[in-house]
């Protein structure tokens, strides 16, 4: 809608680059209506009140006010608007970004990566050409195996460990990713693309989006980490589809770490 878009101009929305960002949008500028007319509202009926119950017209004080039922009409409307936006807007858009029966199914062919956060960077490992990771599991931690992979594991000979703070993805492509932490508990956030999920230790939790616009976007963590909670920032790169296999053909020739061009 053109007086959406003037609003989040006014608003100085930040730029969006995902297929569910807009739905949030225009639910933060319902509840910014619905706040509007409450403040309206309710300081027109304050300014009637001084002016009605004036002291030059009643000197003496009225112990009953105004008689009638438009405040509770109003309250009863502000409810149901309330209500609107909880059941009909709030709870549904809710349920597809957490709900993982509303997930990309197999047959969109999502792009899934793991993400690990740790004290202060991220980790992304994709799955390589036969999209399937390799095992992981608490036995196999040492220090020179932080993520505790199974080397053994066919799956994991492909396995792409992409260079520490730096994620790529394909655009216009579903992105399911899963998220854990070595250490504390984190925050995975990427504002243009409307993606905040929390990031918990011992727990594996999934989160999904489409990027819809090329580009370089910020990742940061939106959850008070540690003292280097500040520089906890990676970069997300959006390519097209030929850029992004660029990218997996050459990460993948390369060894695990090395910095690629887009660093």
């Amino acid at each position: 809608m053109e007086l959406f878009d003037k609003i989040k101009t006014l608003m100085s929305f930040p730029p969006l680059a995902s297929e569910h960002g807009k739905q949030m949008d225009d639910f933060i500028i319902y509840i910014h209506l619905l706040m509007g007319v409450l403040f309206v509202g309710w300081f027109a009926y304050f300014l009637y009140a001084i002016f009605r119950f004036r002291k030059s017209n009643n000197p003496k004080a009225s112990y009953t006010g105004v008689q009638g039922h438009f405040s509770t009409y109003a309250e009863v409307a502000v409810a149901i608007a309330e209500v609107i936006l909880l059941v009909g807007l709030a709870i549904p858009l809710w349920a597809k970004v957490v709900d993982a029966e509303k997930f990309p199914s197999e047959k969109d062919k999502p792009l899934v990566i793991r993400v690990t956060a740790q004290q202060f960077a991220w980790n992304f490992r994709y799955p390589g050409k036969d999209g399937a990771f390799g095992k992981q599991d608490m036995k196999f931690f040492a220090p020179d195996n932080r993520f505790a992979i199974d080397k053994n594991d066919p799956n994991s000979k492909d396995d792409i460990e992409a260079p520490t703070n730096l994620m790529v993805v394909p655009v216009n492509r579903d992105v399911i990713v899963h998220l854990s932490a070595l250490d504390v508990i984190h925050c995975f956030k990427v504002v243009p693309l409307r993606v905040t999920q929390d990031v918990i230790p011992g727990l594996m939790i999934p989160s999904h989006f489409k990027a819809t616009k090329e580009g370089k976007y910020m990742i940061t963590c939106a959850q008070l980490c540690g003292n280097g909670h500040a520089t906890m920032r990676g970069n997300l790169y959006v390519l097209s589809k030929a850029d992004y296999e660029k990218w997996e053909a050459d990460i993948t020739a390369k060894a695990k770490g090395t910095a690629t061009s887009f660093e």
